[in-house]
């Protein structure tokens, strides 16, 4: 069980949010702190933001720092950039943010992020086989483990249904748009998650964002072969996976470890 902290920021569209976390406990060791992304939200601007956030803790020199990012990132590098200024594609965020910060800064897709933290410290711990984390909300993320390994970056908001990305289906931003009853929704979803489940035969799914607080009024209405269940750490789930694979990534690093073998849920 890990027992030190390390540093978790979240980055999104209207805010950036961060905090130490304990990673014994999987929880946050202070309040976090949000402040607005800047407008434009180019590199310089929100690695100044970042910069900021960190100082406003009291945070030791040599405390590992994860970010999430809605973005795929390989290697550190953004390679698109969703809900952020598109001049961050080709931008290599890790070298930014350690440059900027003066801290030791790892960065993650913001989907697998959430993923990392639910499969160490909620709905998906102790999980073999393949599990899948889904976060609706205004688009649709998604996290994919192998016997608790990451596979990095999978955007499956994006499979085709009718024609089109899912998420402009069946994520909780279309139940709002089109002002859908539950029962209407969880029908969506029905059909999002068989075709998911044809492709991936995911022996546990796992439902987050702000939506799964309501999970009693959408989930017992999908007849699916896997396990289903709700997200347990909510709004956390970005600052906590960050924090989690930022002290994983200093681990591997001691080791001599390749850099993809950050992504072990159980290391």
């Amino acid at each position: 069980m890990m027992s030190k902290k390390a540093f978790g920021i979240d980055i999104g569209g209207s805010g950036i949010k961060g905090a130490p976390v304990h990673l014994g406990k999987g929880e946050l060791a202070a309040d976090r702190v949000r402040i607005p992304t800047p407008q434009p939200s180019t590199p310089e601007a929100v690695a100044d933001t970042v910069a900021e956030l960190i100082g406003s803790f009291d945070v030791a020199e040599d405390m590992p720092v994860g970010v999430t990012f809605p973005a795929v990132i390989q290697e550190g590098v953004a390679k698109t950039a969703a809900n952020v200024d598109r001049s961050w594609i080709g931008t290599d965020v890790d070298a930014l943010f350690t440059e900027r910060t003066g801290h030791d800064v790892f960065v993650v897709n913001d989907a697998d992020a959430a993923g990392i933290a639910e499969m160490e410290f909620g709905a998906g711990r102790k999980s073999s086989g393949v599990v899948q984390v889904f976060t609706l909300g205004t688009g649709v993320g998604s996290a994919t483990f192998v016997d608790g390994r990451l596979v990095p970056n999978t955007e499956l908001g994006h499979v085709l249904l009718h024609g089109d990305s899912a998420e402009k289906y069946m994520a909780s931003s279309a139940k709002e748009r089109e002002d859908l009853d539950w029962e209407t929704w969880a029908g969506r979803l029905q059909e999002y998650f068989s075709h998911i489940e044809f492709l991936f035969s995911p022996t546990r799914i796992i439902v987050g964002g702000g939506v799964s607080k309501k999970h009693q009024k959408f989930l017992p209405l999908l007849d699916l072969e896997a396990e289903i269940l709700p997200a347990e750490l909510r709004n956390e789930a970005g600052i906590i996976g960050a924090a989690v694979l930022a002290h994983r990534e200093v681990k591997a690093l001691k080791k001599g470890k390749k850099k993809d073998d950050k992504h072990h849920a159980g290391s």
